[in-house]
């Protein structure tokens, strides 16, 4: 009997120790960097928030998540660990060094996921390669209100999650710059119903009636999934927005 209880104890503890090893890890990323012309640019102060509702909803979903702001963390050995990186509401300068922007490349390459939410289309605006990958370089955004989304494609994890095909919403509403052909378009909005001060109001009437606000795409071997959805801290909380995020965590891990 206590050969047996002995037996059946280990027996647990390797299937315990088996299931932590095999947990995917992800990187919460929240690096606020300098502009391009060296001064300190606007830092959301959702980064607290975020960061506690990727935790909750990694756990969630069978995913151990770290958190750091110090681009010291790209290295080759530390990047090993993880199978997802998330900038969350990250901006400007997201590296010091060309090493670990290298590092980021050869984690990306060798197939780790991706996944932007936010602010992470204003990291690294000048390097063509991060914009390809995130899917877009941020350009401007009018003032926070409320807006209608059409959810274009209900196939996809962050999205199946969303009831009907509108959801309503409250958010700013990012325009971007220099976005590659191949993204998976899952949300958009139109952004001339928007109330915009009259010279942006001249801009954006000549673009086109569906904007981009979530999408995803294949990238030199990885997984890329962005969202523009989450200024505000309250959002985390949001049970369908936290649904979205995980989704697209989900999608950029292969799940």
């Amino acid at each position: 009997m206590q050969r047996w209880m002995a037996g059946g104890l280990m027996a647990l503890l390797l299937g315990g120790l088996l299931a932590q090893a095999e947990e995917p890890r992800g990187l919460i990323y929240t690096r606020n960097g300098l502009t391009a012309d060296g001064k300190k640019g606007f830092v959301h102060d959702n980064i607290a928030a975020s960061v506690k509702a990727l935790q909750e909803i990694g756990k969630e979903g069978g995913i151990a998540m770290d958190a750091a702001d110090d681009p010291a963390v790209f290295t080759d050995d530390n990047l090993k660990k993880y199978r997802v990186v998330i900038f969350d509401n990250s901006n400007n300068a997201a590296f010091d060094t060309e090493a670990q922007k290298a590092a980021f490349q050869k984690f990306i390459r060798n197939g780790g996921g991706f996944v932007g939410i936010h602010s992470a289309t204003g990291s690294e605006r000048k390097w063509p390669w991060f914009w390809q990958l995130i899917g877009g370089t941020f350009w401007c955004h009018p003032p926070l209100q409320k807006f209608t989304i059409n959810i274009v494609d209900k196939q996809h994890p962050a999205t199946a999650c969303l009831p009907g095909t509108t959801w309503a919403w409250e958010d700013e509403f990012y325009l971007m710059k220099e976005q590659p052909k191949d993204l998976r378009v899952l949300l958009t909005g139109n952004a001339k119903a928007l109330k915009v001060n009259a010279k942006l109001k001249t801009t954006i009437d000549a673009l086109p009636d569906s904007i981009p606000l979530s999408w995803c795409h294949e990238f030199e071997g990885a997984r890329s999934f962005y969202t523009a959805l989450g200024h505000k801290k309250e959002y985390y909380s949001d049970p369908l927005f936290r649904k979205h995020l995980l989704g697209g965590i989900q999608w950029a891990l292969g799940k």
